[in-house]
């Protein structure tokens, strides 16, 4: 009967990677025809079909089994490993062909000369496995119920956790080297901070608090090459895991065994170590996602990080949620070509953030001639800092300077203290005429008649509290034509305040 349960407990689980499998394959692939299917009845089963076979997983698991004792290792070795050997080998083939097509059309500002996707899937794969495979053995020691370990994770998976705690001194060096290099940036702002605040910086602390802002915010851009180590270290010590594991056939415990204790003592400790350290990124993952609810700052880096990865097409990323660009886009572009050919005037498109990003996605969708009626203004603004150095293709400078060319006209604020919006880097003569100036951050060092408390440091966020944004927000409406409809007015008297 227990044979029967376990063989029904894994025909379930194959059945339902298929049905997963089958529903993303069948969704979300193609951007030439509209898909209006749904598959709504199915997509909420699954939920419930994975939660029923958890129960019989664990029904099964704590079945009265007495004189059974557990040995050797589980079934799939050979297939987690196979999984890890493919996926690293389709890493180094698309770096290859990343590689290759930079050097075809190369870009000085794309993120690793063009390896940043390699760069990003070896991650994601790597994270994936370990992650998937982790919890997979911490869950079966606990279900073993002898309170002792047995040797049943794959050898892979086992080398792999010994390889996580030298991986996590090399991020600790990574962050002694960012600390270090934010201290050196801080400690060179202040002289620009005094020359941008002439006869005003008579306070030392204040002066830190400005430079430090704006050396954090130049950490950014440092984040291709703390990607870069990463991943490189990743694949190494992957591939060392990997080799090790088909060479010997051992954990790394046994295969130090007869050597020196010191070595086999390393081994066991790294091997433990890495393991329960999985265990531990899983609940730190989860709890990330449920501060998320309770702690604005939280919920804010995570919803940039999530309007980044749910702005492409399914199609880009299929496992992902669905994407609201798809959906906002078409709006936006059909809102801006109903209004201009039902009033013939002008618009100007005001866009922050993230939202500068549907601006451009929207104007490049717009026929010509209504594009060309367009002006666009966008402040703290990733779409050259950001996404042109990560997806050059879709937002390289060749996208950015025809987007200049064809639209009406363009301006761009960011300012020094803002870790996301940048310039926009034109190349020539379009480069001023789009960029202003970076904006100053406070806006007054100390107190003054505008500001009677210390302005704070905005960083990326309110620029609308900048006169320089009613400014160029001025200049553009001033280029729109005659006929183009007043705003409303009304005749209630100026409010005033007692």
């Amino acid at each position: 009967m227990i044979s029967a349960g376990r063989k029904a407990d894994q025909a379930a689980l194959v059945i339902g990677a298929l049905a997963v499998v089958w529903v993303v394959c069948r969704r979300g692939r193609t951007e030439r025809r509209l898909d209006a299917a749904t598959d709504a009845t199915l997509v909420r089963l699954l939920p419930l079909s994975a939660l029923v076979l958890l129960v019989l997983t664990l029904l099964y698991a704590g079945w009265e089994r007495p004189g059974w004792e557990s040995a050797g290792r589980l079934p799939g070795d050979a297939t987690f490993g196979t999984l890890a050997l493919v996926q690293g080998l389709l890493v180094i083939v698309l770096a290859v062909v990343a590689h290759t097509l930079h050097r075809t059309d190369p870009d000085r500002r794309a993120a690793m000369r063009g390896l940043a996707g390699p760069a990003v899937a070896m991650l994601a794969c790597a994270l994936g496995g370990v992650m998937s495979g982790g919890v997979s053995q911490r869950v079966s020691d606990w279900l073993d119920g002898t309170g002792a370990s047995i040797p049943g994770p794959p050898v892979l998976l086992t080398w792999q956790a010994s390889v996580i705690p030298p991986l996590l001194v090399l991020l600790l060096v990574l962050g002694c080297w960012l600390a270090r290099r934010a201290w050196q940036l801080a400690k060179a702002e202040r002289a620009v901070v005094e020359r941008d605040y002439p006869g005003e910086t008579g306070d030392p602390g204040r002066t830190r608090r400005i430079a430090y802002a704006r050396a954090m915010a130049a950490l950014t851009d440092r984040g291709p090459r703390i990607v870069a180590v990463t991943s490189t270290a990743t694949l190494l010590l992957g591939a060392g895991a990997l080799v090790g594991a088909l060479a010997t056939d051992r954990t790394p415990g046994e295969a130090a065994r007869g050597t020196y204790d010191v070595v086999h003592g390393a081994a066991e400790t790294a091997q433990a170590l890495g393991s329960w350290l999985i265990g531990l990124g899983f609940i730190l993952f989860v709890t990330w996602g449920r501060r998320a609810y309770k702690d604005a700052s939280a919920r804010r880096t995570i919803g940039i990080l999530w309007d980044v990865g749910t702005f492409w097409p399914r199609a880009a990323h299929p496992f992902a949620p669905p994407c609201y660009a798809e959906r906002a886009v078409p709006d936006l572009t059909w809102r801006i070509a109903t209004w201009t050919r039902s009033t013939g005037g002008r618009l100007v498109i005001s866009g922050h953030s993230q939202g500068s990003v549907l601006a451009a996605a929207a104007a490049w969708q717009l026929d010509p001639a209504t594009r060309k009626r367009v002006a666009l203004l966008t402040y703290g603004s990733p779409l050259e800092r950001l996404y042109g150095r990560w997806f050059p293709a879709h937002f390289g400078p060749d996208a950015l300077g025809t987007l200049h060319e064809e639209v009406d006209c363009w301006r761009n604020l960011y300012r020094l203290t803002d870790p996301i919006g940048g310039p926009v880097r034109l190349p020539g003569d379009c480069g001023p005429a789009v960029d202003r100036a970076a904006l100053k951050d406070p806006l007054a060092y100390g107190r003054t008649d505008t500001h009677p408390l210390p302005a704070p440091i905005l960083g990326h966020s309110d620029y609308q509290a900048d006169p320089a944004f009613a400014e160029e927000r001025r200049k553009l409406l001033s280029r729109l034509r005659p006929e183009v409809p007043a705003p409303r007015t009304t005749n209630r008297p100026p409010e005033t305040t007692p």
